[in-house]
């Protein structure tokens, strides 16, 4: 399970060092790709597979299903861990999420998956959501909290 949320640079090469606390769980192979939210996401592989599967059987015919799978899938990367827990974060996905080699980001443990956000990005969505949690408390209910 991955909680927490930590502050990393990401080197000149544009690698990111996963977390200590992380690394095990994560594996040996991971997807890093966009996430709905203008961040980045890193998978385990065995989490990536069940959720990619989910989606492909998304039907090609619905606009909705296919930018879904433009999104998740045009963009993936395979990559894997080197000694140091770093992976390679691709420019194109960097760009997406707003992220500068040599910054520093936001790694966020969400239970089966990790975000990598901008600071100020990280901080603006936070303030947003808590915001609007507090306006319509009836919310937790929709979700079934």
């Amino acid at each position: 399970m991955f909680l927490g949320q930590y502050e990393y640079t990401l080197d000149d090469k544009g690698r990111l060092t996963i977390p200590v606390r992380f690394r095990e769980e994560l594996g040996d192979e991971v997807i890093v790709t966009r996430s709905l939210d203008r961040c980045l996401v890193i998978y385990p592989l065995e989490v990536w597979e069940a959720l990619s599967q989910k989606i492909t059987e998304l039907s090609i015919t619905d606009p909705q299903g296919r930018a879904l799978r433009r999104l998740f899938f045009a963009d993936a990367v395979k990559g894997m861990p080197d000694r140091q827990g770093r992976v390679i974060v691709p420019d194109r996905l960097r760009l997406y999420a707003g992220l500068e080699l040599g910054a520093t980001v936001i790694v966020v443990g969400l239970d089966r998956y990790i975000e990598v956000w901008e600071p100020q990005r990280w901080e603006e969505y936070n303030a947003r959501q808590l915001q609007a949690l507090e306006m319509d408390p009836a919310s937790w209910e929709k979700l079934k909290i």
